[in-house]
């Protein structure tokens, strides 16, 4: 018997396990309360694309073949080869039979439809060799096209991360949403439910835990508690999530309560642990709840009654994999562009070095919840400490951290402790385009495994990243941008339109700012959004600031995105299609000699940003000066020293030997002998003290003289392009 059940609904990611339901098993482990999770979404996608499934799924529309699209038309009458082809893609995209790439990429092996006429060249793309990448891409636009059939013909609600997501986007009453409930359960519905139907009868838990982080687990996650609270009213039922946490905090329709007896927000472990105990207790006439709504006397009420605080991030105990079918995730790659492929190909662990932002001003984001607003990190050794006890559980050695934004400071004691500890892992993680990202701090990053960020340009206007209140100007994000590049990291930009108050010229010059980003090749990757006024946010609680009215509807169930009137009069909706057009084409490399109106079908101004501006701002140099509490690191191995004499003069030289290469540098025998000490003492994997700049110093002038002539000599600046950071 279980306990507590915890679900994720359909559907998230087809790579990877969306960590809610981890960490969550994690924290009831240290408060020994069984558990077991489960992801519907990869469960259903399993059973679904099976010979046995198709085939229901083509019989179950042979009566439909007069309404068939072409497309469909095309999938139905390829009906067969889906059904002899589907175990083999399936096996291949859980990482099974590689070898069958080469016959994937062969081209007469997969049936194809409408989907790959969109393929890219992928000569250009994957390059001759790239067999297995190549086979992904293709297998992807398979499951594609079989996914556009079974949403035009099956279930129109029907996506492989996006489920019914409009029917939870916003939704400010419940009535539309109960009422595709009244439905008969789709062909989709009736898998998650069978799925649902044997883990009850298997683990007979007292509490079925739904986190829902999106809109788009919304519906899923309605109809399995509605058919729990029907067969099984005995079975308690909590909501938590990403969604609840965002968009049910002015919820006060009792319908919703036929389906789930609880709703918490924010972060779930003390709530989950409180709701657990009431009803294990007895459940005593009057609970003391955590930020819970609760229905008393079909009135929707919150409770968040106990005193006790919520458990810190040190408390929480390390994210369990465990129950997952972690051989079942789908290595996918919808986009040829290899930053975008780390969203959907591969199995990443999800951890966080801290809870909240640290930074927590932009005027966009929802830094008055939780999740952004509490600031609490974690110390490197412990998350270093999870690491390596999710890699021993999964066998994964790849981490994304899913942080807000990771902090420059900690993102460094990190790398510093997964190179001490000689830990061989990959990772990437969000960040802010700030100026602590130094050259030498990005090489750190990328020596202890670290292969790319992700940052918000946001709007490339410095007159709007200061209405954002983002912190950073465009010639900043640039130079921060051109060190990730040059320490081999990828960069992805998330960009924006349509803020408050941008006019055109400002969308066309922060288009131009882009372009020139791309031809630099310091930016690999990016995705424009138009801007949404959320409740949550200072503009949505400050509109009048921002010359914006909303539009305050009457809520009784989901509240976030508001509808706003922009006393501007433009109309951005327009910029949409060209500007992911021009974007598309400057990720493939292609398209920057184009004038800007090339990408759009209405007259726009010229930019008023100069051609070479990027150049420009990349041409700025900042010495960095002498700081005395910069420490210093050495990543390159013991040098080898050797006696040179030229005919009076004696020096030494010291030979270095890298992985691809070797260099010597040459000086006097004393000087020589005190650099072979430092660096065998500034290898990051000496425990015992930390170097800093003034403790070197002071080391170098208690036998020489001028430090400073020293250390910006032409052999110590040899050494800072192999592996000497000062960070």
């Amino acid at each position: 018997m279980t306990d507590i059940l915890l679900i994720t609904p359909p559907f998230t990611q087809l790579n990877t396990p969306y960590p809610a339901t981890t960490y969550l098993k994690g924290f009831l482990n240290t408060r020994g309360i069984r558990s077991f999770q489960i992801d519907l979404g990869i469960e259903v996608i399993n059973e679904l694309f099976t010979p046995e499934l198709l085939r229901q799924v083509f019989e179950s529309t042979s009566n439909k073949t007069d309404d068939f699209s072409d497309n469909a038309s095309r999938i139905y009458s390829l009906k067969q080869a889906y059904i002899n082809t589907i175990p083999d893609v399936i096996s291949f995209l859980q990482g099974n039979n590689a070898s069958l790439a080469r016959k994937i990429c062969n081209g007469d092996f997969l049936p194809q439809a409408e989907r790959f006429n969109q393929i890219d060249d992928l000569d250009w793309a994957f390059g001759t060799m790239g067999f297995h990448d190549r086979a992904k891409h293709l297998c992807t636009l398979y499951l594609e096209d079989l996914s556009d059939f079974i949403i035009e013909q099956l279930d129109p609600h029907f996506g492989f991360s996006r489920y019914a997501e409009r029917l939870g986007r916003s939704a400010n009453t419940f009535d539309e949403l109960h009422s595709h409930l009244s439905n008969p359960a789709t062909f989709i519905d009736q898998i998650t439910l069978q799925l649902l139907e044997k883990h009850v009868q298997e683990h007979n838990p007292k509490l079925l835990c739904f986190s829902i982080p999106f809109p788009g687990n919304l519906y899923s996650a309605f109809r399995c508690a509605g058919y729990i609270r029907q067969k099984y009213p005995e079975i308690k039922i909590a909501m938590g999530g990403g969604f609840p946490n965002t968009e049910l905090r002015s919820i006060t329709d009792p319908e919703v309560f036929k389906f789930f007896d609880f709703i918490s927000l924010d972060d779930g472990e003390r709530p989950i642990e409180l709701i657990y105990q009431w009803i294990t207790q007895g459940q005593l006439p009057s609970p003391e709840l955590k930020r819970t709504f609760i229905l008393e006397n079909n009135l929707v009420k919150y409770n968040n009654l106990s005193k006790q605080p919520d458990y810190k991030q040190h408390e929480v105990g390390t994210p369990d994999y465990s129950d997952l079918n972690l051989h079942q995730y789908l290595s996918v790659i919808e986009v040829t562009n290899p930053m975008h492929s780390l969203w959907s190909d591969g199995r990443w662990n999800k951890l966080t070095l801290a809870h909240g932002c640290y930074w927590g001003k932009c005027t966009f984001c929802d830094v008055s919840l939780d999740y952004i607003q509490r600031y609490e990190p974690l110390t490197a050794r412990l998350i270093v400490d999870r690491m390596e006890e999710i890699i021993h559980q999964t066998g994964e050695r790849g981490f994304h951290f899913v942080d807000e934004a990771a902090p420059p400071a900690l993102m460094r004691e990190l790398a510093i402790e997964i190179l001490r500890r000689e830990l061989s892992v990959i990772w990437w993680t969000n960040i802010r385009f700030e100026k602590s990202f130094t050259l030498d701090l990005c090489r750190l990053l990328k020596a202890s495994g670290c292969i790319a960020v992700s940052g918000g340009l946001e709007v490339a206007s410095d007159r709007l990243l200061k209405l954002i209140k983002k912190g950073v100007s465009v010639d900043q994000v640039a130079r921060v941008m051109r060190n990730f590049t040059e320490a081999d990291l990828m960069v992805h930009a998330y960009l924006m339109y349509g803020y408050p108050t941008q006019t055109v010229q400002e969308t066309v010059d922060s288009l131009e700012m882009v372009r020139q980003l791309f031809e630099m090749a310091i930016l690999q990757s990016g995705f424009w959004h138009q801007f949404a006024l959320t409740a949550h946010s200072p503009i949505g609680q400050n509109p009048e600031d921002y010359n914006i009215t909303p539009i305050i509807p009457e809520v009784s169930f989901a509240l976030n995105d508001l509808e706003f009137s922009n006393h501007t009069g433009i109309d951005h909706n327009k910029f949409s299609f060209g500007l992911k057009k021009s974007l598309y084409n400057y990720m493939h490399g292609i398209g920057y000699e184009f004038p800007l109106q090339e990408w759009f079908d209405f007259k726009i101004p010229k930019t008023t940003i100069p051609p070479d501006y990027i150049e420009s701002c990349l041409e700025h140099f900042e010495f960095k000066g002498f700081k005395k509490t910069t420490r210093v690191i050495w990543l390159g191995g013991t040098p080898l020293l050797e006696t040179i004499k030229k005919g009076k003069k004696i020096k030494t030289q010291l030979t270095f030997h890298l992985k691809t290469d070797q260099f010597t540098i040459t000086m006097p025998e004393p000087e020589a002998k005190w650099l072979h000490e430092l660096l065998n003492s500034a290898t990051p994997q000496i425990k015992e003290g930390t170097l800093t700049l003034d403790s070197i110093k002071q080391s170098f002038e208690r036998e020489f003289d001028d430090f400073e002539i020293f250390w910006y000599s032409k052999g110590v600046n040899k050494l800072r392009q192999h592996g000497l950071l000062e960070v």
